[in-house]
């Protein structure tokens, strides 16, 4: 049995798993003010080229959202995203328990395009009734999408002016950023999005950590007391040293880049093996994840041997299926795939 199920079911990269073995003896600080942990810190302002951004390690995708999207929203305020946003579709309603409202918007490709939150922002401004409905405080986006789909710089550029004018916080959800900046075609940077967005984080549970994301504040932003809330969340390590050691792996000689590049050059294999057998593809992405339409008895013959995910009906006879790769991903998976599907 192969796997192309997700970039997070294999443990960590060999790399990150030796510094967290050859570490382990060190008696250190907790609660993340460890040296490994400042160490990481500073590394990943350096890779923003923000020297004063404010970094924070949390444990996983979830927990950041949520504790994020609660830290800098008002009590009263909602978070617009589009409608195939993770925070709205595959998180449990974690952001909605902290009292959020999750507004879905349409999208296009699992975009969310300015011009589209331009048309919400003005109904609600001319609503009579907008004092009764939650109101609209920071717009979520992924990069990459929950369609493995990339925004443009321009694209971001948009939204961002469009956030500004009508006093949104724009949130970049970064749990895939390694594979997303890796991308072929793609044209924004790491310092780029730290400069085009009031907060974002960068991916180390899907990205070569065990677990872990580190949260980037980078315009003197950083909510009050966020250290508490992060708590409150759930989302802090009492042993911190443990994400802080392996964010430090991950930014020494450019690892995260390094197999973010390799996951990229696996997925276009994937893809070439998928297109040569004649299989159609659901959504055109250049990151890991590679939508495909299956007929139904393709489908169910294929999964006798690989493992990927059921993502959506198409229609009574086809169903929409998603493939993955990794910084685990090897050539020998992909050529195996090959020769199944022959």
């Amino acid at each position: 049995m192969i796997s192309f199920e997700s970039d997070y079911n294999n443990g960590a990269h060999p790399d990150v798993l030796r510094r967290l073995v050859e570490t382990n003896d060190e008696t250190t600080l907790t609660y993340g003010f460890d040296r490994h942990s400042e160490q990481a810190k500073a590394k990943i302002k350096a890779a923003c080229q923000k020297e004063d951004a404010e970094v924070f390690l949390l444990t996983g995708g979830t927990q950041t959202n949520a504790t994020v999207i609660d830290a800098m929203l008002r009590s009263y305020e909602a978070v617009v995203c589009p409608s195939t946003a993770h925070i709205s579709v595959h998180e449990a309603g974690a952001v909605e328990a902290f009292g959020h409202k999750v507004i879905g918007l349409p999208h296009h490709n699992g975009k969310l395009e300015a011009e589209t939150l331009q048309q919400f922002m003005d109904v609600f401004e001319h609503d009579e009734s907008r004092d009764h409905v939650a109101q609209p405080g920071m717009v979520y986006v992924s990069f990459p999408t929950e369609m493995g789909t990339l925004y443009t710089a321009a694209e971001l550029l948009a939204l961002e002016e469009t956030c500004h004018r009508h006093n949104l916080h724009l949130f970049v959800d970064g749990a895939r950023l390694g594979y997303g900046l890796m991308a072929e075609g793609n044209d924004i940077t790491l310092p780029w999005l730290a400069a085009h967005c009031d907060a974002f984080y960068i991916g180390g549970t899907k990205v070569g950590a065990l677990c872990g994301e580190a949260v980037v504040f980078t315009h003197g932003n950083t909510p009050r007391c966020f250290f508490s809330i992060v708590k409150r969340h759930g989302a802090l390590l009492a042993k911190g040293r443990l994400t802080g050691v392996q964010f430090d792996a991950l930014f020494t000689d450019d690892l995260y880049f390094r197999i973010s590049r390799h996951a990229i050059q696996m997925a276009m294999l994937l893809r070439k093996v998928l297109a040569d057998a004649g299989i159609r593809f659901h959504i055109d992405s250049t990151t890991n994840q590679q939508f495909v339409i299956l007929p139904n008895e393709l489908m169910h013959r294929l999964e006798k041997q690989v493992q990927f995910i059921h993502w959506e009906p198409y229609d009574v006879h086809n169903t929409v299926c998603r493939f993955v790769t990794s910084w685990a991903t090897t050539e020998k998976d992909i050529e195996t795939l090959r020769k199944i599907l022959e």
